[in-house]
């Protein structure tokens, strides 16, 4: 297989950075769910939404995401929210740790991607079935803990991701369908990438806001802008490569592949 390219070529020419909102449903426009996009070695700029409208949804994000990927333009996203779950939730709800069958067994009782259902919808069992898909706080994957990021399940807190990861990944399994093998899902479709094709990671803008000053930014905007300019200055040298490979012992790398892996955070 081809793999990207070495450090002294750009592996993208696009870069995508999104600092991702669980707020109410998916067709809501939300303040805090921001997208900048940077082309080759340009600063990235904010999307703005179409028409008259504020802010954007995450709907919105989703199908408009498909139509730039489908495109021949090299481009990497950087999405801020986990990906997978540990290994522990598919061992106490007897799943096969297989990626595709996560997504899809995920959104038959997290139907987080409906026009109007919410993550506290389904929590507070209005809808869906995600009683029958819970987890503890105290269950953490090995790259939230090599990174000290809270737990996907760790709600109401400061600094949660849980409602975010509840919330997005149903349109990760909407992309995948939509999309298909032109992109690649890091690392659930391997450590490497094939030259010239798009790749969808999951970021932590913690690793990465302080590099940039903030300007007149609000600090979602700021994470977003951040990851997009992390993964742009990244392709232009050795870390990016590095971080598509993060040195791991054999068994947290088989076990990556199921949980997933924050692009940046290293292995040991």
């Amino acid at each position: 297989m081809t793999t990207l390219s070495s450090p002294a070529t750009p592996a993208f020419q696009r870069y995508i950075g999104i600092d991702y909102s669980g707020a109410k449903t998916s067709t809501t426009r939300l303040r805090g769910l921001r997208v900048y996009v940077g082309i080759a070695a340009a600063a990235p700029v904010e999307l703005q939404p179409r028409g008259h409208q504020r802010h954007l949804s995450r709907r919105g994000i989703a199908e408009w995401l498909v139509q730039q990927l489908l495109d021949e333009l090299p481009t990497i996203v950087g999405i801020d929210h986990s990906f997978c779950f540990p290994l522990r939730y598919f061992e106490t709800h007897d799943l096969r740790p297989n990626w595709p069958e996560f997504l899809d067994d995920f959104q038959r009782h997290w139907p987080t991607d409906s026009d109007d259902v919410s993550v506290e919808a389904i929590r507070q069992g209005k809808c869906g079935h995600g009683s029958a898909r819970q987890g503890d706080a105290r269950w953490r994957r090995v790259c939230e803990q090599r990174s000290r990021a809270k737990s996907v399940f760790h709600f109401d807190v400061p600094g949660s991701v849980a409602k975010s990861t509840h919330a997005g990944i149903p349109w990760l399994r909407y992309l995948r369908h939509h999309l298909g093998s032109r992109v690649h899902f890091w690392p659930f479709d391997g450590w490497s990438a094939p030259a010239g094709r798009s790749v969808i990671a999951e970021a932590y803008p913690k690793l990465c806001a302080d590099r940039y000053p903030r300007a007149d930014r609000t600090l979602d905007q700021h994470d977003a802008y951040a990851v997009a300019c992390w993964l742009r200055d990244a392709d232009r040298n050795d870390r990016l490569v590095a971080a598509f490979e993060p040195d791991l012992p054999p068994n947290e790398r088989a076990l990556a592949r199921i949980e997933g892996w924050i692009l940046g955070v290293p292995g040991q």
